[in-house]
């Protein structure tokens, strides 16, 4: 059974250039007429999914709506604040990782409003490979996992079973869930995406033993079989406060969300950023463009936005 579903909040920097430009202090966007504003700044988590977002987005609107734009790349706490003092326009990918910054800027300063969802439904779990999950059943709960903890040692785990975590600035409950429930195994930090990326990608072809905290969109899904751990069912409240986290991961409908100025122009470029919306598989056929297959997040988005024009034409504004 492969991934088939993702909570994120910031990111690693360095996946590569997205037109990474200096946010003007004076405000995002340059409104013109009722039309369009000939401005616009999306910030971008740095996650491959996050980019594939923002590159369609850019050469649609620079291409059909006359809009520039500037794409940035910066954690989830930084982009809520940007979009509260008008330095950015759009998240365009948000895991509802930022609670209280979601609170004071939607609920009480009011300065950022809801730009629709993605269509795109996120989730993270614990998960192995299946080709180990075959042989060993028991793995497929967490409760098997201290009898097996001994199948995923490694010279740095100091004597436990490795756990391979995400990236530290991506959100996480992995060192509660493992403590809460008393399981041998101590989380390895990957560092970042790319680096997590690679170790799954080596142990995989090696056929090693492995577990992870892993995600769906992820374009290397379509590379590679996992198999989730079952944790106790998520129910709402479950990971607050985080330390005493005993409960699976959510699954999260992404949303998008626009700086209120931004959105109250009712520019062509706020009505399309909220109407855009696509689906996983679309997602991860432009992110494996840009990971796997190394094309430029330009061409990447180029090559999408011309086999599917019947998709995304039902986002531009209608006149």
């Amino acid at each position: 059974m492969k991934l088939n579903k993702r909570i994120r909040t910031s990111a690693v920097a360095g996946i590569g250039a997205l037109s990474m430009v200096a946010l003007a202090g004076c405000g995002a966007a340059d409104t013109g007429s009722s039309s369009g504003s000939d401005q616009v700044t999306i910030t971008v988590p740095s996650w491959v999914g996050a980019r594939a977002n923002a590159e369609v987005a850019k050469v649609i609107m620079e291409q059909e709506l006359d809009v520039k734009v500037k794409a940035q790349t910066m954690d989830e706490p930084l982009a809520w604040d940007a979009l509260n003092n008008g330095k950015a326009d759009a998240i365009m990918e948000d895991w509802d990782g930022q609670p209280e910054k979601q609170k004071l800027y939607l609920d009480q300063k009011k300065t950022v409003v809801p730009g629709g969802e993605l269509g795109v439904v996120g989730h993270i779990g614990w998960f192995v490979p299946k080709y180990y999950a075959d042989k060993h059943p028991e793995v497929k709960t967490y409760e098997g996992l201290n009898k097996l903890a001994k199948d995923f040692k490694t010279s740095e785990s100091g004597g436990k079973g490795e756990f391979l975590g995400a990236a530290p600035s991506y959100t996480s409950y992995d060192e509660p869930l493992i403590k809460n429930h008393k399981l041998n195994f101590k989380v390895k930090e990957t560092g970042n995406e790319a680096a997590q990326l690679k170790e799954i990608q080596q142990k995989y072809k090696n056929k090693e033993p492995f577990i992870t905290y892993w995600w769906e969109p992820q374009w290397l899904n379509n590379d590679i079989d996992l198999v989730e751990v079952k944790l106790p069912e998520y129910k709402e409240g479950c990971n607050e406060p985080a330390a005493k986290t005993e409960c699976a991961y959510a699954n999260t409908p992404l949303k998008k969300f626009l700086n209120k100025d931004f959105a109250e122009e009712n520019s062509d470029a706020a009505k399309f950023i909220k109407n855009f919306k696509w689906t996983t598989e679309q997602q991860n056929e432009v992110a494996k463009l840009i990971a796997k297959d190394k094309m430029s997040g330009e061409a990447a988005a180029k090559k999408w936005v011309k086999e599917n024009k019947d998709t995304w034409e039902a986002w531009l504004p209608k006149k």
